[in-house]
């Protein structure tokens, strides 16, 4: 067996929370392999809408067990707040749910670094989430961090003590306001129940699943284009989202790589600052933004939106090696009327060109769009036949576009609103 790879193609937030719940009883293993919970993956079903941060989103199905990988960083208060809103729905969630100790540890003072660091950018933030995500990660490079599995050792308060004196050090010359009395005994108690967990070496659990023919599903976070390499530095996350990434964040060989999901919007969204070369400031904009719901699940910010923008897109696919796409929240372009889709980028020296370039961040690239027909109506039912056909249109010219077939179209939030379709693949 081989390990397939589900990942968004975009800024984040293509929906790749709902795609995993839906694909989940095809998998016995579900495992996260970068970010933290900088990443809000939403589930809906039976009427009720679930967002999780950290845990995989496999969690709801009692037979699949999830794996937290070590290219993962964890906030134990975070993931003791994701696990008790958990508890009403009486899941054995410690039966199904494996954690590496390997997996980098967020620590209070890393929050607040996060904070420091983004207040000193002032115009030139990034738009961080203030999770502490850049500075751990800079703790695990500059090897001083703390891994989950520190927690077994009698010397962890003392490595705790040491790296926070590190990080006050540097928080003396910011002005962050905080309690740290209270945060130092929040994060006392989570250690305290992450210790109840399964804590594994989770390259070897996984490698042993793959001998006994177990079929898993590594569930990236955040979206291609915020990769720390290929996305649009320096307003980028601070993992590798690209497959690659899973290799590294959950120690599987690339000869391993089977298929590879890539998900998409109908259109773009991003939150924070960066580049966007298709953002709609105009009443369209504010027509996605309202018709999608387009709010950060983690932040609750409003995400920039605008039409789909297809060099981006083809760059996604191809150092990602997607081999079939899913196409998310087509439902809420039905009320245009004309959809566009950029095809090429028009740079500051009047080329034209149809891939990323370096200069996507430095200069202003205006889109180059090809119109189609909108459907202008509701969308409904279980398979293709029921879609409209101007909505099939769309999808054809995106998969002549794309060269890779659409396998799978979101028409609304739940689980049932989903249309798979049967693709030939080459």
């Amino acid at each position: 067996m081989k390990v397939d790879v589900l990942l968004g193609l975009q800024w984040g937030d293509e929906g790749k929370g709902k795609i995993v719940d839906v694909l989940a009883p095809k998998y016995d293993v579900i495992a996260r392999f970068q970010g933290g919970p900088n990443a809000g993956h939403t589930l809906e079903f039976d009427g009720i809408k679930h967002v999780l941060h950290q845990i995989p989103s496999g969690i709801f199905r009692s037979k699949t067990r999830n794996i937290i990988g070590n290219g993962v960083v964890l906030d134990p208060v975070v993931f003791k707040t994701e696990i008790e809103k958990l508890a009403k729905f009486n899941m054995d969630v410690k039966a199904n749910l494996f954690i590496s100790k390997k997996a980098t540890l967020i620590v209070p003072t890393h929050r607040l670094l996060d904070q420091a660091y983004e207040k000193a950018k002032g115009d030139q933030k990034i738009g961080s989430t203030l999770k502490g995500i850049g500075p751990s990660y800079q703790d695990k490079i500059g090897r001083q961090g703390l891994r989950v599995g520190d927690i077994l050792s009698p010397e962890f308060d003392a490595k705790f003590k040491k790296l926070t004196d590190i990080h006050f050090g540097i928080l003396k010359n910011h002005s962050i306001e905080y309690n740290w009395s209270e945060m130092e005994k929040q994060f006392s108690e989570a250690i305290s129940f992450l210790k109840s967990f399964n804590l594994i070496d989770s390259e070897y659990f996984i490698n042993d699943e793959l001998k006994k023919n177990s079929t898993i599903l590594a569930e990236g976070a955040q979206g291609s284009l915020l990769d720390i390499d290929f996305g649009s530095y320096p307003f980028v996350t601070s993992s590798n989202t690209v497959t690659a990434g899973a290799c590294t964040g959950l120690g599987i060989a690339p000869s391993k790589i089977g298929e590879v999901y890539g998900i998409f919007k109908a259109y773009s969204t991003r939150v924070g600052s960066g580049p966007f070369p298709t953002e709609l400031l105009d009443q369209d904009g504010e027509r996605m933004r309202k018709e999608g719901n387009e709010f950060g699940s983690t932040t609750g910010r409003p995400r920039r939106c605008g039409w789909i923008d297809l060099p981006s897109l083809k760059y996604s696919i191809m150092i990602n090696g997607v081999t079939q796409l899913l196409m998310m929240k087509a439902d809420v372009l039905s009320s245009f009327s004309t959809i566009k889709a950029c095809t090429h980028y028009q740079l500051a020296d009047g080329s034209i060109t149809e891939t990323m370039p370096y200069e996507f961040v430095n200069q202003k690239i205006i889109p180059i769009y090809t119109e189609l027909p909108g459907w202008e109506t509701p969308l409904s039912g279980t398979d293709e036949t029921n879609l409209p056909t101007n909505l099939l249109a769309y999808v054809a010219f995106l998969e002549k576009s794309l060269g890779v077939p659409i396998s799978l179209i979101s028409i609304g939030p739940d689980r049932s609103q989903t249309i798979l379709r049967e693709i030939n693949k080459p």
